[in-house]
């Protein structure tokens, strides 16, 4: 259990110093200007394209979801469920993580020269993100997933296991693959636009993460079930193959002190917001047995809540990073890290977490009406489950704000870059509230008798 430090308020005077011993993300150095303040106006403007085309991504991935789960193969293993939800929130957790990072660096002048750009993409994103974590939290999440249905059922299944296991893997570090890519050239052409990286990378980044995500492991899972049981080496053997290059993967990343400090404090993150989407995993699970149209329904609350607050994460721990000293709070903090959470729409990050929360009613809303102009789903769009709809999103969105806000403080506070640890548990946070929100949501409109659900059978 890590202890917080005291609270620490610097001087005016003292922010932004350097320190040699310090790592590569240190504070920018003191300067005479005053750094522009950006308007709700220009965030809003700015995150809208990303988070209106993340809504879309996400409507597409919760059609897909809500196809794949009529399979045979979602029938034959019932654990795809929890691994579905595990593997798409690690995804998503790594590469918003991963873009976090790097609009960090790219606001701080990291990427101004070419060297010491290739540097960070090639050890961040090839090391570290698509060989080393990604292999070991993808075959983690498979265990996970057989470890709740061994528990709750009783039963252990070895050849599902091994279907599992190669399916997670092989979705985990393709999708990985193709996503650093996605995000390195995000990235770039946010720089070279004049466009903050932090308002359009982790919206971006979650949306192709649950497309991608998605449709390989369907895929992916679909071909192992088929093949196993005419050649039982196929599995095993890409297993051991995945598992086998992990230590080349590992030996590089430890050679390098940037790479092995992301890996150390980014993995343990990861690996506890796993653990809680495997949770939610479990409750959607449940509840797509008794609420046929929570699926589909579950891309609002879970997607989009996630994004909202992941925007906000990444826009903070840049502020930390250019204005204050490792550990020592910026003066606004007077309180410590446990303000109220009325707080927090009031405080010098109020202005992107107001604007952020008036997003989310039209964001919402328009998955909805993607969802009803497709005729998809198993729920009838009315005006009363709109109503539980919003109110559920509306108190996750506060939620999650509020628990940013403690998150990333605290994590500065007792020296963890809060751009390799606070998103993995924000996101989980959300995919734990949205989909728990949301089952209470339907389980009310039942009780209060709204049993409709035949809408696109």
């Amino acid at each position: 259990m890590i202890t917080p430090a005291p609270v620490t308020i610097a001087p005016e005077g003292e922010r932004g110093g350097s320190d040699e011993k310090e790592s590569e993300k240190e504070p920018a150095k003191p300067s005479d200007e005053v750094e522009p303040t950006e308007t709700a106006c220009a965030i809003i403007l700015q995150a809208f394209g990303p988070l209106f085309f993340a809504g879309f991504g996400q409507v597409g991935a919760g059609l897909i979801l809500d196809k794949i789960q009529h399979w045979h193969v979602f029938d034959e293993i019932p654990e795809l469920f929890t691994l579905v939800t595990s593997l798409v929130g690690l995804k998503g957790n790594l590469e918003m993580t991963l873009a976090s990072r790097l609009s960090t660096l790219a606001n701080l002048g990291k990427f101004d020269n070419s060297k010491e750009r290739f540097n960070h993409l090639f050890c961040n994103v090839c090391l570290v993100e698509v060989l080393a974590q990604a292999t070991f939290l993808s075959f983690l999440a498979a265990i996970v997933a057989m470890s709740l249905r061994w528990v709750t059922n009783g039963e252990f299944v070895w050849q599902n296991a091994w279907v599992l296991a190669a399916s997670s893997l092989s979705t985990g570090c393709s999708a990985a693959l193709i996503l650093a890519i996605m995000m390195i050239l995000v990235i770039l052409a946010s720089r070279s636009l004049g466009i903050n990286p932090d308002n359009v990378a982790t919206p971006l980044a979650a949306s192709f993460g649950d497309l991608v995500t998605m449709t390989i492991l369907a895929q992916m899972s679909t071909f192992f079930l088929q093949v196993h049981p005419k050649q039982l080496w196929i599995c095993p053997t890409a297993v051991a193959l995945f598992l086998l290059l992990t230590p080349v993967w590992l030996v590089n990343v430890y050679s390098n002190a940037t790479t092995k400090s992301t890996l150390t404090e980014g993995l343990n993150a990861i690996v506890c917001a796993m653990l809680i989407s495997s949770t939610s995993g479990y409750i959607l699970g449940y509840s797509i047995r008794k609420f046929e149209g929570i699926c589909l329904k579950t891309v609002g609350p879970v997607g989009l809540g996630g994004n909202l607050v992941a925007v906000q994460a990444s826009r903070m721990s840049t502020y930390l990073h250019k204005h204050c000293k490792p550990k020592v709070l910026p003066d606004y903090a007077t309180d410590g890290i446990c303000w109220k959470p009325w707080h927090v729409l009031f405080d010098p990050h109020s202005v992107s977490a107001r604007a952020l929360l008036i997003f989310t009613a039209p964001g919402h809303l328009t998955c909805l009406l993607l969802i009803y102009l497709m005729g998809a789903g198993h729920t009838s769009t009315s005006l009363q489950f709109i109503c539980a709809y919003l109110t559920a999103a509306f108190f996750q969105g506060i939620l999650l704000l509020y628990a940013c806000h403690l998150i990333v403080h605290w994590m500065w506070q007792v020296g963890t870059d809060p751009d390799n640890v606070s998103i993995p548990y924000l996101t989980a946070l959300g995919d734990f509230l949205g989909t728990s929100l949301l089952a209470l949501s339907f389980l009310i409109l039942y009780s209060l008798g709204d049993h409709d659900k035949d809408v696109g059978d």
